[in-house]
């Protein structure tokens, strides 16, 4: 077993401190799961990002129990899927995930769509909180909430979430909600963070990595580190696993971050949060 990667951890408003860097299940399939997180493991990641619309968790789960590791060693997160937002729904499916993963605690519990259409996602945010302040999670957030879903969930209860995990990458840079999420005292984690892998392509990210002797991953993971985000790339192939965790020897210059930055076109690679809807990934 592999020691941890030399991760960065980021305080939540709670005190609960979150590898800066981790490990992504989105769209790995059931099957490779089980694999693959072993895989993360094994080369050193420490922080698990799922949910229970993968339909990965109890291969998550089986692969974390099986890799040795003490439960406080691995930070995990997962997310509560869109059909359970009312609030007994989200009590049962916030109980199953801890069942499939296999733990009595979660590290992070999301909400993973905002729903605005057809839920009272403030109520949801309400049962949110209950998992909290009954420690079966040490900390609850949000993912793919915009402004108005963050003030209006701020203004019903008083607590803004711990984190708020969006579509984040340099086509997509998210500034002035990243800005909302510093005075709200909310970490921000980027989902996507590679453009589902079309900056890899890119001209100017590939100019960078010639310049930096790097891939065109890690420079763009590097740009992620160095916002402040919290950034979990995927993949299903331990080299590149490794490839992708080798960027805490290297910092990019304000010079390279501002190229980098100039790619910002507002284009989104996955849904609008305000029209996902139930039974939408």
């Amino acid at each position: 077993m592999a020691n941890a990667l030399p991760s960065p951890a980021i305080q939540l408003h709670n005190g609960v401190l979150i590898p800066q860097f981790g490990y992504g299940t989105y769209k790995v399939r059931a099957e490779d799961a089980y694999r693959a997180v072993r895989d993360a493991l094994e080369v050193g990641y420490r922080h698990i990002d799922t949910a229970e619309m993968y339909g990965n968790e109890a291969q998550v789960g089986a692969a974390i129990a099986d890799s040795g590791l003490a439960r406080d060693e691995v930070f995990i997160t997962s997310k509560l899927n869109n059909p359970y937002h009312e609030p007994q729904a989200a009590r049962d499916a916030f109980a199953k995930t801890l069942d499939d993963l296999r733990i009595d605690q979660l590290d992070l519990f999301l909400i993973h769509w905002p729903m605005a259409q057809t839920t009272n996602y403030v109520e949801t945010w309400q049962t949110m909180l209950e998992f909290e302040a009954d420690g079966r999670s040490r900390a609850v957030g949000t993912s793919n909430f915009q402004e108005h879903h963050l003030r209006a969930i701020i203004d019903a209860t008083g607590v803004a979430p711990a984190l708020n995990q969006i579509e984040l990458h340099p086509y997509l840079a998210q500034r002035q909600l990243v800005q909302l999420h510093a005075e709200l005292g909310i970490v921000t984690a980027s989902w996507s963070p590679l453009a589902r892998g079309a900056l890899l392509s890119d001209p100017v990210v590939l100019d960078l990595a010639q310049e930096a002797g790097r891939s065109a991953a890690q420079v763009v993971i590097r740009w992620h580190l160095q916002r402040g985000l919290v950034v979990i790339p995927k993949s299903t192939h331990r080299e590149r696993m490794i490839q992708n965790a080798d960027v805490f020897d290297f910092e990019l210059s304000a010079q390279q971050m501002a190229s980098i930055d100039s790619l910002d076109q507002n284009r989104r690679v996955g849904s609008h949060p305000d029209r996902v809807e139930l039974g939408d990934r």
